[in-house]
């Protein structure tokens, strides 16, 4: 098979879909690995790495789009993009369709297009093995990021993200108990900081409650708790996750009003559509704005900034998938893998994920009829 590795165009994108082990892996497996020219310039991984792996560089992407029968980048295809793909195509990346806009998604399947969402693949226990290196990335940043926006300069209330003696610690609270949540909030603990976490789920919490000891408050999540939590916190990590779907606004703009002047929101759900009324997408050159006397820090892909590692970690969690599409074809591998099935946006052009085909009122047809040859 062919295997294409596109240099990312969206703004402050760093990260590459696969690294020179990845491709070594899959150049010994006797497929060819086609890495556009300077793609993992910024992660540090030269023109010299991937061919010293097997891979081959061309240089521009519509040879790419053009030749590749995968192809492995980190975030969606872009609407240039779109214009070299061609027919029947097949795109792993973190997609996020559910807030993509609807005639670029139509574009797709006219073209017949596969998506295969990085953030929608699960394994046998229901959990999320691509997304949550990225996950675990990002609950810790958030904190790191938090500490900095806290600082007087960055607009914050000028406290330490920290522990002083005779000095009450800051209150960060974290909405979600998934693996941002739980990556965040050992963090903070390990800072000294006074943690709250809300989840609408039971078994989560107590899960939470038994790794960390009691030494995190535990909340189940409903509206007039999270007025009387946001109004005290400090700094506030919104974590919530619906897998494929555009996340809920659970904290509203008068909630946000209501909170300590100088405090911060770091928005993680913002690349499934915030969590937080008052979020809006940022860049990471000017990642955060302040609204209502807080500061908030809203970038879709803030593992960006950190692209070495972050591509390590999504080739380590992708490679056996690509492996599995290569060997044995897509459909043979979706039929064999309902954890890499669940994965699947769009089939040949055909809408799969109902989640998504709600959010974007379009049809969904089971993925299982579509493999056996079905319209």
């Amino acid at each position: 098979m062919i295997i294409g590795v596109p240099r990312e165009t969206h703004r402050h994108e760093f990260r590459v879909g696969l690294n020179p082990f990845a491709t070594r892996r899959l150049f010994q497996q006797k497929h060819t690995v086609l890495v556009e020219s300077r793609a993992g310039e910024a992660a540090h991984f030269t023109d010299r790495n991937y061919q010293e792996a097997g891979g081959q560089i061309v240089y521009n992407p519509e040879e790419i789009y053009r030749r590749s029968d995968l192809v492995c980048r980190v975030g969606a295809i872009s609407k240039d993009e779109l214009q070299l793909l061609k027919p029947d195509a097949v795109v792993c990346a973190f997609h996020h369709l559910a807030v993509m806009p609807r005639e670029h998604v139509e574009r797709l399947m006219q073209l017949h297009a596969t998506l295969i969402g990085y953030e929608v693949i699960c394994d046998a226990r229901g959990d999320l093995p691509v997304l949550l290196p990225t996950s675990e990335m990002a609950g810790q940043m958030a904190v790191h990021i938090a500490a900095h926006l806290l600082q007087k300069e960055s607009g914050g209330r000028g406290i330490l993200l920290g522990s002083v003696a005779g000095v009450p610690p800051p209150t960060v609270l974290i909405l979600g108990a998934g693996t941002v949540g739980r990556a965040a909030a050992r963090q903070a603990l390990a800072s000294g900081a006074h943690v709250i976490v809300l989840d609408a789920d039971l078994g989560k919490l107590q899960g939470f409650h038994r790794e960390f000891v009691g030494r995190a408050v535990t909340v189940m999540a409903e509206g007039e708790r999270l007025h009387q939590y946001t109004a005290i916190a400090d700094a506030l990590i919104g974590a919530v996750l619906i897998p494929g779907a555009r996340a809920p606004f659970l904290v509203t703009e008068a909630m946000v009003k209501a909170m300590k002047p100088g405090s911060v929101i770091i928005d993680v759900s913002i690349d499934q559509g915030g969590c937080v009324e008052t979020s809006r997408p940022t860049t990471l050159d000017d990642p955060a704005f302040i609204l209502h006397g807080v500061v908030h820090y809203c970038v879709g892909n803030m593992t960006a900034s950190i692209p070495r590692t972050a591509s390590r970690a999504l080739a380590s969690a992708s490679l056996s998938y690509f492996e599995e599409i290569a060997g044995k074809g897509l459909e043979g591998a979706l039929r064999e893998d309902p954890g890499l099935a669940a994965g699947v946006y769009l089939y040949r052009g055909e809408m799969v994920n109902e989640r998504v085909g709600a959010a974007l009122n379009l049809t969904a047809k089971p993925l299982p009829q579509l493999l056996k040859g079905g319209r």
